[in-house]
């Protein structure tokens, strides 16, 4: 079975078993029809997944691989905080009517900064960090910036990366303040897995270990049915993920820079509604 599968299985166990809901609160998010969307929730739970053993990409439903990669690189490597630069629909909820989603994710990571080594911003600090000087321990990525927090439509959900190198392998812990286990769950490990893959790759590291430390981890009311019945599913063999070989710059990876070999998942067919 895949690993992902049974984290997901003990994460989603967990929190229906002994979280607590928000019910006696007035709830920011809404649903679509403009009812308060409740949680149940667990604090502070932390996933390893070891991807040299394996990738961690969930069987019980697919993880749409190629458009979370994309998600990935427009704001890692594009930079990006306009959804007219992603060929994708997640942000557009949250984009103005010039497709701006305000000082976010991506507009983070590319304001450069200052150094005695010379000007970089976040994304090309970790690089030069892993390549000159990979017993650090400041290789560190930051997105949620409290001066700026008032021009982003949607604070930032995943927010802090930290990096390590260790015996020619590359590990990294991904902070998340807050994350819908249904809609969002397998997509983001999967996300930052490729994205530890990317970097060892360029800084000719292995990779180690990906940590995955959520601090709200919830389930929406709404979202129990298909949890519940989700988490009875068979569970697969993770899939061989290979990554281009032939690329040695961040910069030019794209949603097609690496292949799933053997991925066999369940099929899914509940729409997932997602509160604002």
């Amino acid at each position: 079975m895949s690993l992902a599968d049974r984290i997901f299985v003990e994460n989603c166990k967990n929190i229906l078993e002994n979280g607590v809901w928000d019910k006696e609160f007035e709830v920011r998010p809404r649903w679509e029809d403009g009812t308060p969307a409740y949680t149940k929730k667990c604090f502070a739970i932390v996933n390893r997944y070891d991807l040299s053993k394996e990738f961690p990409i969930m069987t019980l439903r697919r993880t749409a691989i190629k458009t979370a990669v994309r998600e990935l690189l427009w704001i890692w490597q594009k930079k990006s905080n306009n959804i007219n630069d992603l060929d994708a629909h997640i942000w557009d909820k949250w984009a103005d009517e010039t497709g701006s989603i305000g000082k976010a994710y991506g507009y983070q990571l590319g304001i450069k900064h200052k150094y005695r080594e010379g000007e970089f911003d976040q994304v090309d600090r970790v690089i030069f960090d892993l390549k000159n000087n990979p017993n650090s321990r400041r290789i560190i990525t930051n997105i949620y910036n409290h001066q700026d927090l008032s021009e982003m439509h949607l604070y930032p959900c995943a927010y802090s990366m930290t990096f390590n190198v260790a015996n020619g392998k590359l590990s990294a812990i991904l902070n998340q303040r807050s994350q819908d286990m249904l809609a969002a769950n397998n997509w983001n490990v999967v996300q930052y897995s490729v994205l530890v893959h990317m970097l060892a790759q360029v800084a000719g590291l292995e990779v180690g270990e990906f940590v995955h430390v959520i601090a709200d981890a919830h389930i929406y009311e709404r979202h129990i049915p298909i949890i519940e019945r989700l988490i009875e599913r068979e569970q697969f063999d993770a899939p061989k993920f290979t990554l281009d070989k032939s690329i040695d710059d961040f910069y030019k990876f794209d949603e097609n820079s690496f292949t799933l070999e053997g991925y066999k998942f369940n099929e899914f067919t509940d729409r997932i509604e997602v509160a604002e």
